[in-house]
């Protein structure tokens, strides 16, 4: 407990998502408070206190220029926003998600066992929700879905359908990043401090989480996860990426095929994805029809955006007749409810429509440069054999980041999950130590954190 103080609050955290929520998940740009929420904001502070107590500079200025430009658009567009005073809220989730926490994780993890860490807290999550997810599966108790409650939602229930498999999917990730690396590893030298049983237990955690994945009928998570662990395999080795395959498409065809698990649903779920322009359900037809008021916004305000939480109040006024009112949910618990739909489920075009041109590019801009200072520092990992685990899932769970925002935005319980993926692809990114062959345990996470 000693050795993992300065990484607790990350874990409390993490651990905190898998309370239940009995109010509505909320909307994408301010979301609804939970206790993780609160737990993040007790993070920021205890990162601060370590910060001021050492007194010592606790970012570089590559670190604070990466994790600062979101605030740039976020203050413009709260300035310039039609109502200044709602936008508020948004603010402080924006800087929570994107600046706040992430900034206090790059301080507080001190070398790649605080990270390992923190990566199998996700991974144990997952595997709590995926238990949950798919005995609802198994006794029909999930949520209602083609008229049946059998869609796997964990503990997040059928307002937030997303959530479980959001969290599937980052454990998954993070499973497969840790098992690959640590094969890469060298049982002494550069691979001393990577557990010998890491590899076989992440495969086994990996194996486990693609069930509840599967019933999670989450098409933005089964593409967002099929590209990262595809480029997590390639990254690895073209020749371990072929066997793997392999082995993987054979154990779906096994349980999904063989065992008849889901087949149908998902085969239906599965042939969806390529039917968005002949005949698309009706999901496909709300998003993209949201997708289009979006962009309809922002060509009204190219430069700063309508401002933040500024999309439901115009998404009427830029969409046609083809959005229904709302979403119907059910089951896991909870009666009939009609859903409103307060975001494009697009986090880009969400950034561009309340934010502008402005906006997309400081976030967008701050993301692409840790995917690049993350996949720049991969080849020095796999070469000298420190660390290459957690490069795998720094760049993985970044990977899966920025292919689900094409089709999910923030908002809901499961969100301050994405500021914690974000700050340990920021240490990765920024941190000196996270390539260094001996861990600095002893060391202050704040006297040489963040050097570039």
């Amino acid at each position: 407990m000693r050795r993992a103080a300065p990484v607790l609050p990350v874990l409390v955290v993490v651990a905190l998502v898998a309370v239940p929520v009995a109010g509505p998940a909320g909307d994408g740009a301010a979301g609804s408070g939970t206790v993780a929420d609160a737990a993040s904001a007790l993070l920021v502070l205890f990162c601060l206190v370590r910060v001021l107590r050492e007194r010592a500079r606790p970012l570089t200025r590559t670190a604070a220029l990466v994790l600062g430009l979101p605030v740039f658009g976020v203050c413009v567009a709260a300035i310039t926003s039609y109502d200044p005073v709602s936008s508020l809220p948004g603010v402080a989730r924006y800087l929570q998600i994107f600046v706040l926490v992430p900034g206090a994780l790059l301080l507080l993890i001190r070398d790649r066992r605080d990270f390992r860490l923190i990566a199998w807290s996700m991974v144990v999550l997952a595997l709590v929700q995926g238990v949950v997810g798919v005995v609802q599966y198994l006794t029909g108790t999930g949520a209602s879905y083609m008229g049946e409650d059998v869609r796997a939602v964990g503990t997040f229930g059928p307002t937030d359908v997303m959530g479980m498999a959001t969290v599937v999917s980052y454990g998954l990730v993070a499973a497969v990043g840790l098992a690959l690396g640590a094969g890469a590893e060298p049982g002494q030298g550069g691979g001393r401090d990577v557990p010998r049983r890491q590899r076989a237990v992440a495969l086994g955690c990996a194996a486990l989480l693609f069930l509840p994945l599967v019933v999670s009928f989450s098409r933005g998570a089964w593409i967002a996860t099929a590209v990262t662990v595809t480029l997590q395999l390639a990254l690895s080795g073209l020749r371990r990426a072929a066997r793997v395959a392999l082995v993987v498409a054979a154990f779906g065809v096994v349980l999904v095929g063989g065992l008849g698990i889901g087949s149908q649903m998902v085969s239906e779920r599965l042939g969806s994805i390529t039917e968005v322009t002949e005949a698309p359900d009706r999901s496909v037809t709300d998003r993209y029809t949201m997708w289009a008021a979006a962009a309809g916004m922002w060509r009204t305000d190219p430069v700063t955006g309508v401002g933040l939480k500024g999309f439901p109040a115009y998404r009427d006024s830029h969409s046609s007749v083809a959005l229904s009112s709302g979403s119907d949910t059910a089951g896991a618990g909870k009666a009939f409810e009609r859903q409103p739909l307060l975001s494009p489920h697009n986090m880009y075009l969400l950034v561009l429509s309340e934010q502008g041109i402005v906006g997309l590019l400081a976030l967008a801009g701050s993301w692409a440069a840790l995917l690049v200072l993350v996949l720049r520092r991969l080849p020095g990992a796999r070469r000298g054999h420190t660390g290459f685990d957690c490069a795998l899932v720094a760049a993985g769970l970044l990977i899966w980041q920025l292919v689900d925002f094409g089709y999910a935005d923030i908002g809901g319980p499961s969100t301050v999950l994405t500021a914690v993926v974000l700050g340990l692809a920021a240490w990765w990114a920024l941190d000196r130590r996270a390539n260094h062959r001996e861990d600095g345990g002893a060391v202050g996470a704040v006297q040489e954190s963040g050097a570039a």
